[in-house]
């Protein structure tokens, strides 16, 4: 099973902002993904999207869509 939640780092210890429905004392991996990390990869999907994306050879496209 797979869960994604999220949580807050304090005091050495994450926070869950809300509970899970685990068993006590259950298994589990935790992947931990930083805000900056995020905001970096979405910045350059953006830029690698828009050099895609917006080009002179949509264009042709567009004239298409209008007839």
């Amino acid at each position: 099973m797979t869960t994604t939640v999220e949580a807050i780092y304090e005091h050495g210890k994450l926070l869950l902002s809300e509970p899970l429905s685990l068993p006590e004392k259950s298994h589990v991996r935790v992947t931990i993904e930083s805000d900056t990390e995020r905001e970096t990869w979405l910045k350059l999907s953006e830029e690698a999207l828009m050099k895609t994306w917006d080009n002179d050879a949509d264009d042709v496209f567009n004239e298409l869509l209008k007839k």
